[in-house]
């Protein structure tokens, strides 16, 4: 792969780089890790997102959305039902957009996602799984997503499970919101970047990395089952309008009523003709492995224990010298990959190092208490998930230092007014 053709892997998308891109500010992948200070403004923003939507909405095949009841899923269906009627493809397929979800029953993802759905009026689809059948499916999904990365593995099994079903329906493209937090700092351990230069290097890292992660993850759990997924987030022009504004802006800043990804928040919030309903679109973020339900990642490390015993922890760097895993989950997933992919060439395509929900080695140092909390879920940002590990059971104490959506709403009240 050389400079001047290098790609963000991810199905329906890429990202190539101008022959001049190292002189200019720019990676190899075409991604500015240096940042300009173009002003904000959320109707360009806005009008950039839509654009990005109804242009994959072109199809010949049966589709819909992925939608988990987020922030980045929903305003994806959002767009997209307003404009399917305007689109070729509903005189093919119809109106009425159609969209999918899966998590545990009970989960915070399937009833967002219900709420969601019924208010834009889509077709929607509730998909459940149990803790057991996700177990059973980790060999066939690790061998499909080729990575024994944690994070990774969490996340694709619930939507490698999805899209089976959705595949079982007939719909063969499915849209999806992928990009979002790497684009706009949107993971929750971007509240304690210390400035906005490294806010930004940050996102810049994020972006870069995709193919090894939620690009990987939503590539290869819905091509598994033939299913193509197209990701809107990382339209090309998007990414150039929303990386060019001033890193100011995406800052998480609560004495200001902004909390993580505001400035998208923002640009979607149309008091005449809403998008989503508030407490939607000021929900906080929610990682997919966490979103399905939390007892999915405690089941697996459950499982892990069972199956990985001290003494073979203990002697990890014997085993695995290059890479080695530091929890019994992830060493059960790297026994695992290892039984598919023996050779060197392949493990050496895995990233690795520590990590605080989904975030860089490098961000680690913005807290000193992460270091002792070494997990990819985004109940490991301590103090700032309202279901943090430590925090979990007292809710009150969480909702009053996180923000519950009724507080989020009224500091959102008190920065319109302020404006």
């Amino acid at each position: 792969m050389t400079v001047n053709d290098s790609r963000i892997s991810c199905q329906g998308i890429y990202i190539r780089a101008n022959k001049e891109g190292l002189d200019d500010g720019t990676t190899q992948h075409g991604i500015r890790n240096k940042y300009l200070q173009s002003p904000y403004d959320p109707l360009v923003l806005r009008g950039a997102f839509e654009k990005a939507v109804i242009k994959r909405l072109m199809t010949d095949v049966p589709f819909g959305v992925l939608l988990s009841g987020g922030l980045d899923s929903s305003l994806v269906a959002a767009v997209a039902s307003r404009h399917l009627a305007d689109a070729e493809a509903a005189c093919q397929w119809g109106s009425q957009l159609h969209t999918f979800c899966i998590g545990l029953k009970g989960s915070p993802d399937t009833k967002a996602a219900r709420e969601v759905a019924d208010y834009l009026g889509t077709r929607h689809h509730e998909f459940h799984f149990t803790i057991q059948e996700g177990i059973d499916a980790l060999e066939e999904v690790i061998y499909h997503i080729e990575t024994f990365d944690v994070t990774t593995i969490r996340a694709s099994t619930p939507m490698f499970l999805m899209s089976r079903k959705i595949k079982s329906l007939g719909v063969k493209m499915v849209i999806s919101g992928e990009g979002s937090d790497e684009i706009f700092g949107g993971y929750l351990y971007f509240h304690k970047a210390p400035n906005k230069e490294e806010f930004h290097q940050e996102t810049c890292q994020k972006i870069k990395a995709l193919h090894l992660y939620d690009c990987l993850r939503a590539n290869k759990s819905t091509s598994a089952w033939g299913v193509e997924a197209r990701v809107p987030f990382l339209d090309k022009e998007f990414i150039n309008i929303a990386m060019s504004i001033d890193p100011e802006w995406k800052m998480i800043r609560p004495d200001l009523g902004r909390i993580e990804k505001w400035i998208l928040r923002n640009a979607f919030d149309d008091e005449k003709n809403p998008y989503l309903p508030k407490h939607i679109l000021y929900r906080q973020k929610e990682q997919f492995s966490d979103g399905v339900g939390y007892s999915w990642i405690d089941g697996l490390k459950d499982h892990a224990n069972k199956q990985v015993t001290d003494s073979m922890l203990m002697n990890a760097s014997f085993v695995y010298p290059e890479n080695t895993p530091t929890t019994k989950e992830a060493y059960y997933y790297r026994t695992i990959f290892e039984k598919f992919f023996p050779k060197n060439a392949a493990r050496s395509t895995v990233p690795g190092g520590p990590s605080v929900a989904c975030s860089t080695a490098k961000a680690v140092e913005w807290d000193a208490s992460w270091s002792k909390n070494l997990d990819p879920s985004g109940r490991a940002a301590l103090g700032v998930h309202a279901a943090a590990y430590e925090e979990t059971g007292n809710t009150e104490a969480a909702n009053l230092m996180n923000g519950s959506p009724q507080k989020r709403l009224e500091m959102l009240e008190k920065t319109a007014a302020v404006a």
